[in-house]
């Protein structure tokens, strides 16, 4: 394995290009982003307002101690609402969006303290519970969250209000927590905070959260005591029994930069790394780069599913050990995709490496787009990469972590398309949309049309304000091992792709053409043998999609009976349905299925004959977009024949 080297430089050298210069008109995710606007984010508001956690804020509610842990953090949830919201705002002005945003921005202020302290359970239920218990209570967490609200909001609205109490609050935690005599030793047990202290010093300029953010990574997982173990101890328990057993749980086994591996729960594993790879950036620390780098290839090469999910286990919404990944109990929650999405985006800007932006598109075609349904009203929690037909997206949860956690992506996903660097303007993604950016001062407008991901074809015009020199680099996806490159319609000869970029300098002249050709051949994709779970199966990808087969298009047959054989994928019938699920490609084929001829209720086993085999037809669609229709199986594992 390769880790950066330590003499050389952790701070990015790429920037992203805001999500308020992008806008999307392609098939795949602008209607996607409509529904979000139109129908997710009133739909969460209510759902919010209906089970109280809008109205927490007025400080006049009851609840039994102790609380459910999912009330404890309930302030998040508005919070993320709040976030998706004013992102909407910035792309799509609503005026009574836009009040709606100012109410809860007020209840949000309303409730804090005179000393800044803003947590609605702590401050109506259990006051004397204060910072008590970091471990699990997620007071932490849900004013990360909060933070990230205050930005986005001051962002869309130019008001400070909110922004303000928030700082507030940050000075209030970082008046409690340091090094300091008087000070707690503490840090988040579910980690948040920290990347919101990033967003918020960016934000305001205030370098002690910086500081604080650095202080609770390095802090994290320190013994003689350990921090957890003296706060328990405090409230009369005995640290040894621990109810998550481990502090891997918490990525508090030990310090960051002697962790070698992604354990515990993935969100929170994903929130600390983002976390961490902004403060490797800030403070140009090589050695916090390495980590990241180190615990990067763990997950992607151990222990990440192969549509960007993360995280096997139910137990602890998280991780197991190398190459567990079973499919039909696949845990792999919405929010953790989220949270890898986010961390692979600020490692893309460190060195503009190829293999974050093929994560990145990996999870947002597939583990991602899953957790929403097409009505954008009814949601996945968890997505396992089999079916028995009795798992279903519902329209909320007792823990609503993930529908909003969707909405704030989904609302600012130009984030994820381009970044510029000196001389240089990077394609990430390939999605149809109009772009303005700037390249060393010089403004350059870009429109790219594409039928991506159901088509490789991407043309792209740039159109700087004057003719401008730079290097215009496009990312050639993992997935693609056949491409062609035109400039202005004429072959550009001898390109070939460095860490996933291949690059075009010239001198760029309004009105400059560029087209990508990417070949979609339908793939079968196999398993390393130690996935014990996944042995003797193959899937079938096209492009950056992984396909699925549902019960619903194969006669409702039992789909672990199929079979498919590997040479037979790569002739597998492409066809786009606009008919079908808003519009998808889908792929047709043949496929072998056990045939329960001769077997009856009273023969459990028999020795003379195995089962018959028979030929059928079968179809397979994405993944992110099953059980849109009617109850049934799925799978995205077949038999190989």
């Amino acid at each position: 394995m390769t880790t950066q080297s330590a003499t050389q430089s952790a701070k990015r050298q790429l920037t992203p290009v805001s999500f308020a210069n992008v806008r999307f008109d392609d098939r795949f995710w602008a209607p996607r982003q409509e529904t979000n606007r139109a129908e997710t984010i009133p739909h969460m508001y209510q759902m919010l307002v209906d089970t109280g956690r809008i109205g927490a804020f007025d400080l006049n509610f009851e609840r039994e101690v102790p609380s459910p842990i999912v009330e404890i953090f309930g302030d998040s949830d508005p919070a993320k609402w709040l976030e998706a919201a004013s992102y909407s705002l910035i792309t799509h002005p609503d005026p009574e969006l836009a009040a709606l945003v100012d109410q809860v921005a007020d209840k949000i202020i309303g409730a804090q303290q005179p000393d800044g302290y803003l947590n609605t359970h702590f401050t109506a239920i259990q006051p004397e519970m204060r910072w008590k218990n970091l471990r699990d209570w997620h007071e932490m967490y849900c004013a990360g969250h909060l933070m990230e609200a205050a930005v986005a909001h001051h962002q869309a609205t130019g008001d400070p209000k909110l922004l303000n109490a928030l700082a507030r609050y940050a000075d209030h935690i970082d008046r409690e927590f340091g090094p300091k005599p008087g000070q707690k030793r503490g840090y988040a047990g579910h980690p948040e905070i920290e990347l919101a202290l990033v967003r918020l010093y960016e934000e305001t300029g205030e370098r002690r959260y910086l500081e604080l953010c650095k202080y609770m990574v390095e802090e994290r997982g320190q013994s003689n005591p350990h921090y957890f173990d003296v706060e328990a101890a405090a409230r009369g328990e005995d640290p040894r029994k621990f109810w998550a057993r481990t502090y891997e749980y918490c990525q508090a086994h030990a310090p960051i930069r002697g962790q070698d591996k992604v354990v515990g729960h993935a969100v929170r594993s994903m929130y600390l790394m983002a976390g961490v790879a902004d403060l490797a950036h800030e403070y140009d620390d090589p050695t916090l780069l390495e980590t990241c780098e180190a615990l990067w290839h763990n997950l992607v090469h151990q222990r990440m599913y192969l549509t960007g999910g993360i995280g096997p286990s139910r137990d602890n919404e998280g991780f197991t050990f190398d190459y567990d990944l079973p499919d039909e109990s696949a845990y792999a929650e919405t929010c953790a995709a989220i949270a890898l999405i986010m961390w692979n985006h600020r490692l893309l800007q460190v060195s503009g490496d190829g293999k974050y932006a093929d994560i990145i598109e990996q999870t947002l075609y597939n583990g991602f787009i899953s957790g929403v349904a097409l009505d954008g009203k009814h949601f996945f929690y968890v997505n396992p990469l089999a079916s028995f037909g009795d798992h279903h997206r519902t329209p909320w949860f007792l823990c609503p972590c993930c529908p909003p956690n969707l909405s704030r992506i989904l609302a600012s996903l130009g984030n994820y398309l381009y970044s510029t660097s000196e001389g240089n303007l990077w394609v990430h993604q390939y999605a149809q949309n109009e772009a303005t950016v700037t390249v060393d001062g010089q403004p350059v407008a870009l429109r790219v049309l594409s039928d991506y991901p159901w088509d490789g074809r991407v043309k792209l015009t740039l159109t700087p304000q004057e003719a401008s020199e730079f290097a215009l680099r496009l990312r050639i996806p993992g997935w693609c091992e056949q491409w062609s490159l035109k400039v202005n319609g004429r072959p550009v000869e001898g390109a070939g792709a460095k860490k996933g970029y291949v690059t075009i300098s010239r001198t760029w002249q309004p009105g400059d053409t560029v087209t990508l050709d990417l070949e979609m051949p339908v793939q079968p994709v196999y398993a390393h043998p130690a996935v014990r779970q996944l042995q003797g199966r193959l899937a079938i990808m096209r492009g950056p999609v992984i396909y699925c087969m549902e019960g619903v298009d194969n006669g409702n047959i039992i789909l672990d009976r199929l079979a498919l054989d590997p040479d037979a994928v790569p002739g597998f019938k492409v066809e786009h349905r606009d008919d079908l699920l808003g519009g998808v490609t889908v792929l047709h084929g043949q496929a072998s299925v056990i045939d329960d001829e001769g077997w009856d209720d009273t023969t459990l086993y028999r020795r003379d004959t195995p089962s018959p085999r028979k030929t059928t037809e079968v179809t397979a669609i994405p993944y992110a977009f099953w059980d849109n229709r009617e109850p049934g199986e799925m799978r995205v594992w077949l038999r190989m024949d």
